[in-house]
């Protein structure tokens, strides 16, 4: 095609470095989109339109390049459109055009057309559309223009191949991706290094170890992609001394200096326990960036080097790096850890500060640190303002109410959840069997079960041990026995909610059948498993068995816990031998906390055993002296024997230090209504006919000969 005369174009349009403009037709538009603003690119098309060279299909096909690299792809669009001559350029111009600006589905649909048309589409065109399908994760697609190449006949050269191992591994399918890897003829650096990567993506990271040493040992040089792929992978394996050996690859092939493998590095090291390896090559860095902070940080972090991480984070903003998304994330993660609401609150308000506090995900997690800094009212602010929220918005809500003993307001907010679009998860209904369990409440547990069965959730293994917990809690032993023998797969977890079950229930026997199954069906107990088991032993005084599964922990790689003496202590003590209680409280290789004394002291209390109680009093009260229980059973055990003088000086003793029963409270549900009492209370509406039915009752009591014993501690 012959080029345009000079004189054609516009006198003095000149590019941003000074260049004359005035070349032939083609280089006019390409010296424009690389150097020309967009205003005088859009300027040397109405000359074209102008002087009628709209339709030459290289001007055209300029044009559509020119307009797609300005990220204006309406407009590239409306020049392909009113193209009558297209060429195999211009089809992948425009595709390209529409991959790169994200609207892969268009570009799937221009396929389509080029198709339907007399242009045969090359291997630039079916790179970017095997690049669209990536994006889209459209396995199906992708197949298709894998089995038209193929239909077609002609070779693939490398590049086709390496997108085509892109795609299968962006779709989850790594061994369809190494079959094309194996099959090619011809291979190059991006075809080991894409192979690498996708192998991390999809967890495979053995895998991707394996193609980085068999890359290295056929002579091939590793480019930082592929050295940064492999230390994430040593990273998730956490393992260390490979993860050197990639180190020192890095050094010997002079890419350690890379932006990207050092990020890599401090991740590796921070993941396999190596922190200070980790701060020597973040400190070696020349330029810092937010990855490099974000990298540091978030191994600071998952050393519980909280106070350094926050440390790096002031730095960070002192070398004015402006944190990122992640940034937040990692370090409000760390302040609910450290339930510390202040500091909460001042990283909430440097999320508005840097555009992120509309992020549903980090209104998710602000949700969630208010509720565990035992804020509710600020979390629901924030779920309040929030404009649009995603399922998980929901489930934060949900269990920041659970979290903090609001389960009422739970239940609420399951009806406002039915009337906005979003579909309840296996988490949702989780939070809300929980919310049903707390308040002892079948009613509404039974209601949740209809849900979940209604929207196929009824065989999720989370969910179905949320049903066994709830049944067991809300008194119906049959149903939980009956949801845990449908269950087809039982994880430890679910096992354990039916041990501890049967132990509540006082079904001992039961319980340990139980364990001996999950034995036999190759689990592994866990300590959960051994605190059902031991409570099981300790209900029915079964001290031989539970001396027994005790000492077995150690055969399941178990140590005990505090949970653990807890239930050994109450199980010897209610067996009677508190000697033996107590000389295993003082061989326990940590320390005894308080409630391990309280379980001794409940022991004497049923024993009568007033100068060990005594003991057992002052050793929890020493350890905790703010908590009632331990006075209240050391009063019951003087109230007993008739000491009411020791009894007042206690009593005078929690009011000097400061200590507060706290009110016991009842509730029950009838009539699809729940009712909740607290001792002396009289708020109820139905408070005088309750009274006056209690009246009746006890001269009913006092008739028949009974006389109430006042034994127990007072409630005023």
């Amino acid at each position: 095609m012959a080029l345009y005369p000079i004189g054609l174009v516009a006198k003095g349009t000149t590019s941003a470095k000074g260049v004359d403009c005035g070349v032939g037709n083609g280089e006019v538009l390409q010296t424009g989109q690389v150097g020309c603003s967009v205003v005088k690119g859009a300027q040397l098309h109405c000359f074209v339109v102008k002087a009628g060279f709209d339709q030459f299909v290289y001007v055209g096909t300029s044009l559509i390049d020119f307009y797609s690299k300005s990220g204006d792809v309406g407009a590239a669009r409306q020049v392909f459109d009113d193209l009558l001559v297209k060429s195999t350029t211009t089809w992948t111009a425009i595709i390209a055009a529409c991959v790169n600006a994200g609207e892969s589905e268009l570009s799937l649909k221009l396929l389509r057309n080029l198709l339907e048309s007399d242009v045969v589409p090359d291997n630039y065109v079916v790179s970017s559309i095997l690049g669209a399908c990536s994006s889209l994760e459209f396995l199906e697609g992708g197949k298709e223009i894998h089995g038209y190449v193929h239909r077609r006949g002609a070779e693939m050269d490398v590049t086709v191949n390496n997108v085509l191992i892109d795609f299968y591994m962006k779709c989850g399918k790594f061994k369809t991706a190494r079959a094309v890897f194996d099959q090619m003829g011809v291979k190059n650096t991006i075809s080991w290094t894409t192979m690498i990567s996708g192998y991390m993506q999809n967890s495979c990271d053995w895998e991707a170890i394996s193609m980085f040493r068999d890359m290295n040992s056929l002579g091939w040089m590793l480019d930082r992609f592929a050295c940064s792929s492999v230390l994430i992978s040593c990273g998730s394996l956490e393992a260390l001394d490979l993860g050197r050996q990639v180190h020192t690859y890095t050094v010997k092939t002079d890419v350690d200096s890379d932006g990207f493998v050092k990020n890599s590095l401090i991740d590796m090291y921070s993941k396999c326990d190596s922190f200070g390896d980790a701060r020597k090559v973040f400190d070696f860095m020349v330029n810092h960036d937010v990855i490099s902070y974000n990298a540091i940080i978030e191994g600071g972090l998952t050393q519980d080097r909280l106070y350094e991480a926050f440390d790096l984070f002031a730095e960070m903003r002192e070398n004015l790096i402006l944190p990122s998304l992640l940034t937040f994330v990692s370090l409000l993660g760390a302040s609910a850890s450290l339930f510390s609401l202040e500091l909460s609150k001042q990283l909430h308000g440097l999320t508005v500060k840097f555009g992120f506090s509309a992020d549903m995900f980090v209104c998710s997690i602000l949700i969630d640190v208010y509720s565990k800094c035992s804020s509710i009212k600020d979390a629901r602010q924030v779920f309040i303002e929030m404009n649009e929220k995603d399922i998980v918005v929901w489930n934060s809500m949900l269990f920041g109410y659970i979290q903090q003993c609001e389960n009422e307001e739970a239940l609420k907010l399951f009806l406002k959840l039915q009337y906005c679009s979003q579909k309840p998860n296996y988490l949702t209904f989780v939070a809300f069997i929980a919310a049903s369990c707390n308040l002892v409440s079948l009613l509404h547990g039974l209601q949740f079960h209809n849900q979940i069965v209604k929207v196929g959730l009824d065989f999720d293994p989370h969910v179905t041990n949320a049903l066994v917990d709830m049944y067991s809690k809300c008194g119906g032993l049959e149903e939980a026995r009956r949801m845990f023998n449908s269950t087809l797969q039982r994880d430890i977890a679910c096992w354990n909610a039916m041990i501890s079950t049967y132990a509540q229930h006082g079904e001992a026997k039961e319980a340990l059948s139980m364990f001996e199954k999950m034995i036999n069906d190759g689990l592994k107990p866990n300590n959960v498993t051994f605190v059902g088991v031991l409570s099981a032993c300790s209900h029915v005084g079964l001290v031989k068995e539970g001396l027994h599964h005790f000492y077995s922990m150690s055969g399941y790689g178990i140590e005990p816990e505090t949970e653990h003496y807890v239930c050994m202590v109450s199980l010897l003590g209610r067996a009677g031998k508190l000697v033996e209680a107590m000389q295993f409280i003082e061989k326990m290789p940590i320390p005894p906390g308080a409630i391990v004394w309280r379980s001794l002291l409940s022991a004497c209390r049923e024993a009568g055993h007033i100068d060990l109680g005594e003991y057992a009093a002052s050793m929890a009260i020493s350890i905790d002296a703010k908590d009632s229980g331990s006075y209240i059973l050391l009063s019951n055990i003087y109230a007993s024997k008739g000491m009411w003088s020791n009894v007042k000086k206690l009593r005078e003793k929690m009011d000097s230090n400061g200590v507060v029963k706290e009110t016991g409270c009842s509730w029950i549900e009838i009539n699809n209504e729940v009712h909740l009492f607290i001792a002396r209370d009289r708020s109820h509406h139905q408070t005088d006919l309750i009274y006056s039915f209690m009246e009746l009752l006890i001269r009913h009591m006092k008739w028949i000969g009974y006389v109430p014993e006042d034994t127990t501690f007072s409630n005023e």
